[in-house]
């Protein structure tokens, strides 16, 4: 029921609106609801439905938990939300438990909207549970039936929710009505999120944070107010008792059994920057002598929104490749894991980061984490250079098999219906970026490469997508058709 209770919804805007459609319908409806861990599940919805006149029955599964606890925190939740808290008899099997929760149910006023939530549903599906059967009987059975009904299931295992609710083959087959992926915050929501909290930072100081953190509420809900990004950085991830230290071993414990084979092809994958061949990552892991175990597992993982698989712009001969696109798994792989010895024994003294990130590996690493942030905001991106949405979009790299040969690497393409492609150098610059004669140079045989071995006949232009933007010279005059800056991708 409406109260007073909810916390305001930073960004959000277009979940808001399917909600809200969702809610006001005219028949039952069925969402299922995934995205990453952290990410911000639960609070969208118990904020969202606690400002609307419904009735929200809330219950969530218990990591670990043996049915029988599964049970009996269902049958609280059916006390607290449709009996004043009264204390309600656990029921032994799931039947029973909807059977209950759909008397409780017919009981409130027929003009009043009831929202059902399981979050975490996978966790309360153990096994030789009898939940997800359950879920089918009682759905197509009575609450299909029920048009003030809207039911939601949630799970951070992204994965689970995909196979055995939207793409079930069974008695929930072609059920769901709606489906919500969850992501995680653009750089403008982020900075929304932030001021909320009342802590007012640059944009600048805002995309380092952003390079580690993401855009993961969770995280960023960790920051202090009054601390620079380096010194709020240098306190969650290299201090002892550092929240996200240990992060990245819980993360994957949570949503994954067997979670170091998980772990071991995300670290795989890191190595490469520009993504790794499926067939030489099935060769690398430790299953490679089983490569549909690992596939199945590289799209778990790409569920969970922690690696990409993508094909390189005219490379369709050469199968898929995958990179990691979480920015925080990157971050801890590169910079935390390789300290965590001397992080748990308290070595790091405060400040470490900030001389870190004053190394030239780390200005290397942060621009490998700028490509993947803009990739992220390629609805921004578009819009600044006034892209059309039917345009490809790709990366292109050339590495020759001739020693005379050049190689090439295009950080950003789009391949438009107008006969165009518009090619984008990413630069993660302190200070306008200087093309030279030398660059200039570099610049033009990238193009002539790309012309090359692509053979394509469209006219080409170059943009720059840059921290600081360009300093005016003769080559960037003669050059380049559109800069970026990041003022750009904080536009919504």
């Amino acid at each position: 029921m409406k109260t007073n209770l909810a916390s305001p919804i930073t960004g959000r805007i277009r979940e808001k609106n399917i909600l809200k459609q969702f809610l006001t319908s005219s028949k039952a409806e069925f969402m299922a609801l995934y995205g990453r861990r952290r990410i911000g599940k639960t609070y969208l919805i118990k904020n969202f439905f606690s400002q609307e006149s419904c009735v929200f029955f809330h219950t969530a599964g218990i990591q670990g938990g043996r049915i029988a606890e599964q049970l009996e925190q269902f049958s609280k939740q059916i006390g607290a939300t449709f009996y004043g808290g009264a204390s309600i008899a656990s029921c032994r099997r799931w039947l029973d438990s909807f059977e209950e929760l759909t008397k409780a149910i017919n009981q409130i006023p027929s003009g009043k909207k009831i929202v059902i939530f399981f979050d975490e549903f996978p966790w309360m599906a153990t096994r030789r549970s009898g939940l997800v059967q359950a879920l089918d009987y009682y759905w197509n059975r009575y609450w299909v039936h029920v048009n003030r009904i809207k039911l939601i299931i949630c799970g951070s295992s992204a994965s689970w929710i995909i196979e055995k609710i939207i793409n079930d083959k069974g008695g929930l087959y072609n059920r769901v009505t709606r489906t919500m992926q969850l992501d995680s915050f653009t750089l403008s929501e982020t900075q929304a999120l932030l001021n909320y909290m009342k802590i007012k930072l640059s944009p600048r100081q805002i995309l380092d944070l952003y390079m580690v953190l993401g855009g993961v509420p969770h995280y960023l809900a960790l920051i202090r107010k009054g601390l620079s990004a380096y010194q709020c950085l240098d306190e969650l991830c290299f201090q002892k008792d550092g929240p996200l230290v240990n992060e990245f071993d819980r993360l994957f414990a949570s949503l994954f059994n067997e979670s170091k084979l998980y772990a071991d092809l995300v670290k795989i994958i890191a190595k490469y920057r520009y993504g790794i061949g499926q067939a030489q990552l099935i060769n690398e892991s430790t299953l490679s002598s089983d490569g549909g175990r690992v596939v199945h597992r590289l799209k778990e993982l790409e569920d969970s929104g922690f690696i990409l698989s993508f094909i390189p712009y005219g490379h369709s001969d050469k199968g898929i490749y995958y990179r990691i696109v979480d920015e925080f798994i990157l971050f801890y792989l590169y910079w935390i894991k390789p300290n965590l010895t001397t992080i748990r024994k308290h070595d790091r003294t405060p400040g470490y980061w900030l001389a870190k990130s004053q190394s030239p590996s780390w200005k290397s690493w942060a621009g490998y984490a700028f490509e993947a942030i803009c990739y992220k905001h390629l609805v921004q991106i578009r819009k600044a250079l006034s892209i059309d949405a039917g345009a490809t979009v790709g990366s292109w790299r050339y590495a020759p098999r001739i020693n005379k040969e050049s190689g090439a690497q295009i950080d950003l393409l789009f391949d438009r219906s107008d006969d165009t492609i518009t090619i984008c150098e990413i630069k993660y610059n302190e200070k306008p970026f200087v093309i030279d004669k030398a660059y200039a140079a570099i610049l033009r045989n990238k193009i002539e490469v790309f012309r090359k071995i692509t053979k394509t006949q469209k006219q080409i232009f170059l943009a720059f997508i840059t921290i600081s933007g360009l300093k005016p010279t003769v080559y960037s005059e003669d050059m380049i058709t559109q800069v970026l800056t990041l003022t750009d991708l904080f536009n919504e």
